[in-house]
């Protein structure tokens, strides 16, 4: 029977690229949800519901983890 080193980390520097990519894009997916209130509490700014902030933001942030998902899964060569 051979033992692996245990030197070996379970990531390898891809891995961590990955890794920092999809948490790149989970931030930038919250970062697009920021914004569209008002300073007023009395009057309602209908800029909450653009397409940016429902659609495309969540989107992003999904994405980013799944690209985290992938690199966490992704075998180390």
């Amino acid at each position: 029977m051979t033992e692996e080193p245990k030197d070996q980390f379970a990531f390898t520097r891809i891995n961590y690229l990955i890794l920092a990519a999809g948490l790149v894009l989970i931030v930038v997916g919250f970062l697009l949800m920021i914004g569209g209130g008002s300073d007023d509490p009395n009057v309602f700014n209908y800029e909450v519901f653009s397409p940016r902030r429902i659609t495309v933001a969540p989107i992003v942030a999904l994405l980013g983890y799944a690209v985290v998902f992938y690199a966490i899964m992704k075998k180390g060569d």
